[in-house]
């Protein structure tokens, strides 16, 4: 049987599943559509949610911005999983106990004030739409090499399955797809990885390899990866970047895992608070198999790379074009790896011809620049195939990153859809619409939402990894403040936490959409996104603590200037924090 049909057989069985789940789980009512109806095991919410929040991001894209840059981009790894301890013991319990559906709903209410419900709405909006643009590149990577169409189509294919399956099921459908599409994806992220890392070190444990001996050198694997990627100009792979950005990208993402409207109503699908608890715990359980995995797998990634350009060492001479293997061939299909011969000579040379110091040694070996660009999205996809691991595993690994991107994507999609139908719609345009209008509008909302990130994702603003970053920033400037000041301050009044809002969310879309362009569409930046033109050395990905600390200083001035909270709201937000009991879901 043939690579592509193996695929199809494959990919197709695990949608048939997905669907299949959606359709026997489809949402019948507006609680099944929001939260489930708030019966879900917290086992099963620790699942789907990690499912949730290991998106294209942490299964295509994180591994292979860690194999290109090296240990500066751990800071992926160290903020994801920083944020999500931040989110489960400061926020899950007592936005559980709130016992509302949405996280606008929340600062609706705290903060007495349906401005502020509005421009939560906005950010919301704002954030999910961002993320989903990253989600979709991913899916549309997936999709354009198994299918073996260009990424474009790729990316059209995905938005019409999410449709599907999203659409129909709600946060009930949407719950028990993502338990299936966790197994899924962990089985397909792991069993690469501990072939490639039997293959290189002997150890079975990608991350005991990883700290191996690489077993054709004798030399400790990463000892062994410093050596062949300075050998061609590049960056020790071990070496660290400036401590400033690296400091701030985290905190960015921490805060901003703590602050992601997606993840967060994952905690009102459970029937009390302690389970709001258990489910973050088991939660992080099951991410940390995937993110222990991870930089072993960024690390063998380049390595094997390098020895396939180079099989006598970057010493010697790189292989033929023409002699090069399949997996190349097929990647060249999609577009994401380019092949262009600058010096005529029939060989890929691969190297960092921005390196000054490299430029003299490049001349020497008649070398007129890299001629291999490779989008770091398709390593973690194309690794079985460049390690050369039978058929079933290259299937595999197929199935388990568009399972990584649609699970997240269907998140997404319905903090998206929930925001508009239940906090603009019911609770604002038309309070009396029955509950048969509301799903309507649900999916409605979710259809376009699909639509307008299908067409950003045609040229995103960065890779997968990058983009989810930059929601990152967004959702640390703008929710995360917010929510932290309504659980732990009795002072922050409507008019501080509203305009706290606005100038996070203001100050750092303008950031964005200054290096990036507007609306990220390409060709509309006001200046070129290189380190020499960034405020303080500060890029783009590391903003969102800068935008949160604005927000809470606005918030906390006005606070202090205007009026304090009425006494049942102060009261309100005493009772959130008695950690006894749940309130029963407010009907609405």
């Amino acid at each position: 049987m043939d690579q592509y049909t193996l695929n199809l057989l494959i990919v197709g069985a695990s949608f048939a599943l997905y669907i299949g789940i959606a359709i026997w789980a489809r949402a019948g009512s507006t609680a099944e559509f929001y939260a489930a109806n708030r019966g879900v095991n917290p086992v099963m919410n620790g699942m789907a949610t990690a499912a949730d929040w290991m998106s294209a991001a942490s299964f295509i894209s994180m591994a292979g911005l860690i194999a290109g840059v090296g240990y500066a981009n751990s800071t992926y790894l160290m903020g994801w999983t920083g944020g999500y301890v931040l989110l489960a013991l400061l926020l899950a319990p007592y936005l559980r106990k709130f016992g509302k559906y949405t996280v606008p709903q929340f600062i609706g209410d705290r903060f007495y004030s349906q401005s502020a419900r509005l421009v939560a709405v906005i950010c919301l909006i704002i954030i999910s739409v961002t993320y989903v643009i990253g989600q979709m590149t991913g899916a549309g990577v997936a999709f354009s090499r198994f299918l073996e169409v260009n990424v474009s189509t790729g990316l059209w294919i995905a938005s019409a399955v999410v449709f599907v399956y999203a659409v129909l099921g709600g946060m009930k459908g949407i719950t028990y797809t993502q338990v299936a599409q966790y197994v899924v994806l962990i089985i397909a992220y792991t069993i690469p990885a501990i072939f490639i890392s039997m293959q290189l070190t002997g150890n079975p444990l990608p991350w005991l390899g990883l700290f191996s001996t690489h077993t054709e050198s004798s030399l400790p694997l990463l000892q062994k990866l410093d050596q062949v990627v300075t050998d061609l100009g590049f960056t020790a792979y071990t070496a660290q970047g400036s401590l400033l950005n690296m400091t701030l990208f985290t905190l960015s993402l921490m805060i901003g895992t703590a602050g992601l409207p997606h993840v967060i109503i994952r905690f009102f699908t459970v029937p009390k608070v302690a389970d709001a608890r258990w489910s973050a715990g088991w939660a992080l359980v099951f991410i940390a198999l995937l993110y222990l995995t991870a930089p072993a797998v960024g690390a063998m990634a380049r390595l094997n790379i390098i020895d396939t350009i180079f099989p006598n060492g970057p010493q010697e001479q790189a292989v033929e074009y023409e002699q090069r293997p399949d997996w190349m061939r097929n990647w060249e299909t999609t577009g994401l790896l380019k092949f262009e011969d600058k010096n005529g000579d029939g060989r890929i040379q691969y190297y960092n011809d921005k390196a000054a110091g490299f430029t003299e040694t490049a001349t020497q070996r008649g070398w007129s620049g890299n001629e291999l660009t490779i989008n770091n999205d398709i390593l973690v996809l194309a690794n079985p195939e460049i390690a050369q691991l039978p058929g079933w595993v290259i299937g595999l690994i197929a199935a388990g990153g568009l399972a990584a991107a649609l699970s997240t994507a269907a998140g997404l999609l319905l903090a998206i859809s929930s925001a508009i139908s239940h906090d603009l719609v019911k609770d604002w345009l038309v309070p009396n619409i029955s509950e048969k209008g509301e799903l309507m509008v649900a999916r409605i909302s979710m259809a376009g939402a699909i639509l307008v990130a299908t067409l950003l994702g045609l040229n995103p603003p960065g890779f997968a990894a990058q983009t989810v970053a930059l929601a990152f920033g967004l959702a640390a400037a703008s929710i995360f403040p917010v929510l932290m000041m309504g659980i732990f301050s009795k002072r922050i009044n409507s008019a501080g936490a509203t305009l706290g809002m606005l100038v996070g969310l203001i100050v750092t879309c303008l950031y964005l959409f200054a290096y990036l362009g507007w609306f990220f569409i390409p060709g509309t930046n006001m200046l070129e996104n290189v380190p020499a033109n960034y405020l303080f050395g500060i890029p783009p990905t590391a903003f969102g603590p800068i935008g949160a600390l604005l927000n809470f200083g606005t918030a906390y001035v006005v606070s202090m200037m205007t009026q304090a909270p009425p006494q049942h709201v102060q009261d309100l937000v005493e009772s959130i924090r008695v950690p006894r009991g749940a309130g029963a879901a407010t009907h609405h």
